[in-house]
């Protein structure tokens, strides 16, 4: 096996993910121009292939070559890169493998282009928009790639869709609740807000120009959809209630989709459309 199949499958790693050499050569402690002279025919020194390797997240034969074939402990190699980054980038580190998800899920065609997240982020204007989608019968994505808004979305196909999306749930007053504007400002001012501070309907009227009554009535709401808990406690010789937001990450996912809807993906990446049954 010829040595410069390292620096081939490194400059090939690299290319895919969307790398720039500084990055790698930042990470693993070397010069940019030692990572130029590896993709050129040189090698790298052994010690340094461990690195190489983990800044790749793939094994140490991978950089010769070797195809591998046996994926069975791909799970938990998959949450140790991710529980053992640090905090502030398990979610950056995460999103990547889930773009890696997206592609995969499109065929095999896709592997080996230059087309990691940080293409899409480098290019796009910032008021642009990427997305990218799988549609078949089998389940479906929705990915938001860049600029404006990354997720990642993934719905295997329910065995049986009336029960899974329909039965018992009353949609017809969930959206007539969310579509009364001082019910739905309230709980973007809520969800902008320290969910720590407590507060009373003084604070709703105040800040959302509303009357007593319709504070009241809106209190009413949140407690429906669990958004708020409430205390009483003795204020002015009174007994009070005080009132605690439950931000709740469902209702900005609510958001993003409703804009979706409102707001039609027209710029999408990777897109697979074979689904040729009904959603319900």
């Amino acid at each position: 096996m010829s040595t410069n199949i390292v620096g081939k499958q490194i400059s090939f790693l690299r290319k895919e993910k969307g790398i720039k050499q500084e990055e790698l050569a930042n990470y693993v402690g070397v010069s940019t121009q030692a990572v130029s002279k590896w993709e050129n025919g040189g090698v790298p020194d052994i010690e340094l292939l461990p690195k190489i390797a983990d800044f790749f997240s793939v094994p140490i034969d991978f950089l010769f070559g070797r195809n591998m074939s046996d994926y069975g402990d791909l799970h938990s190699a998959l949450i140790e890169k991710i529980g053992g980054a640090p905090h502030e980038q398990r979610f950056r580190q995460a999103f990547k493998y889930c773009w890696d998800i997206e592609r995969a899920l499109t065929g095999a065609d896709c592997i080996g282009k230059s087309t990691g997240l940080e293409v899409y982020e480098e290019d796009l204007p910032e008021n642009v928009q990427e997305y990218s989608y799988i549609l078949t019968n089998y389940g479906f994505t929705r990915m938001g790639i860049a600029n404006r808004l990354q997720y990642f979305l993934i719905v295997p196909e329910a065995k049986d869709t009336e029960v899974a999306y329909l039965n018992g749930i009353d949609y017809p007053s969930f959206f007539k609740d969310f579509s009364d504007r001082d019910f739905f400002n309230t709980c973007v001012f809520l969800s902008k807000r320290d969910h720590k501070k407590a507060f009373t309907p003084a604070l709703l009227i105040k800040n959302l120009e509303i009357t007593l009554e319709k504070a009241n009535d809106i209190l009413k709401m949140l407690s429906k959809y669990n958004l708020i808990s409430s205390t009483q406690i003795e204020l002015d010789d009174e007994i009070q209630t005080v009132y605690n937001f439950r931000p709740n990450s469902s209702f900005i996912a609510l958001l993003i989709f409703a804009r979706e809807l409102i707001d039609r993906p027209f710029r999408c990446s990777y897109t697979l459309h074979k689904r040729d049954k009904p959603y319900l």
